[in-house]
């Protein structure tokens, strides 16, 4: 008569019967007593040997055999052909500095991934992070505490990923306008909101309510730390209603509508015009 085995919920012992109560304390107080090893490498090496040599020969007491006879490769069925997942399974949420953690180290993935939360599967030899299953960073696992496992790659793609905003087209035209409005664009990039959204909004404003009123705005904005477009919008409605004029002309050529020059003091030209009527 063929019995079929019933997995038993974890954190039940007394559900395992002679697995619980043989098995493991046979090890711990057999195996591991007064007995120093150099690293996780060679714990599993000593464990090897000693199974072959002491554990698997001797003459266990209820099937009176040694458990190497009754574990012959003739009294053995083959595995099935789809293992299960044996790792260690967790999710872990990513950090701003595109790094997660797991069991009390942290280790860095793609910069994209910030914000997200993904699993991570973890054997003695590695950690492995995926994204709709697929693998998007592998480690070394790491068994120092605390560590931080970082790949040059990750740190190389979080600069470019931290440069790109300031590329944009919006964001360069307002640093057109002079320190001010760089001063103020470097404060708002540490929030929450896009830069480039940013610096779009910003640009509208000063279109509405002219370079001046924008440029005194982000100036007095400064002193409160009141970073955003919001604020400036706030703070010029109060003060002034915009300005209704004629749009500009649009051209056909999309990126041309996007240039902004600084607008010029009339100041240089009367110092320039005195300077040229001087005899």
């Amino acid at each position: 008569m063929q019995s079929t085995p019933i997995a038993c919920p974890g954190a039940h012992p007394q559900e395992k019967g002679k697995v619980e109560k043989g098995a493991i304390p046979y090890i711990r107080h057999n195996f591991w007593p007064l007995r120093p090893f150099r690293d996780l490498t060679d714990l599993p090496a000593q464990a090897n040997q000693w199974r072959a040599q002491g554990a698997t020969v001797t003459i266990h007491a209820t099937p009176g055999e040694p458990p190497i006879q009754r574990f012959a490769p003739k009294a053995m069925r083959p595995f099935p052909a789809l293992l299960p997942d044996g790792r260690d399974t967790a999710h872990a949420n990513v950090h701003t500095d595109f790094s997660r953690r797991v069991d009390g180290k942290t280790s860095t993935v793609p910069p994209w991934l910030i914000s997200k939360s993904m699993p991570v599967n973890a054997d003695h030899h590695q950690l492995t992070c995926y994204v709709k299953a697929k693998v998007v960073a592998t480690h070394l696992r790491c068994w120092q505490h605390p560590q931080r496992i970082e790949l040059p790659q990750h740190r190389e793609a979080a600069h470019k990923h931290h440069r790109r905003p300031w590329s944009s087209q919006a964001v360069a035209a307002l640093i057109a306008f002079g320190e001010t409005a760089k001063r103020y664009l470097e404060h708002v990039a540490p929030t929450n909101e896009p830069l480039q959204k940013q610096g779009k909004k910003l640009l509208a404003r000063n279109d509405a309510y002219g370079a001046q009123a924008w440029r005194d705005a982000m100036h007095r904005a400064t002193l409160p730390q009141a970073f955003g477009a919001p604020y400036i919008d706030n703070m010029l409605s109060q003060e002034m209603p915009p300005q209704r004029h004629q749009p500009p002309v649009r051209l056909k050529q999309a990126p041309l509508n996007d240039i902004r020059l600084e607008e010029p003091t009339l100041a240089d030209y009367d110092a320039f015009v005195i300077k040229r009527t001087r005899p």
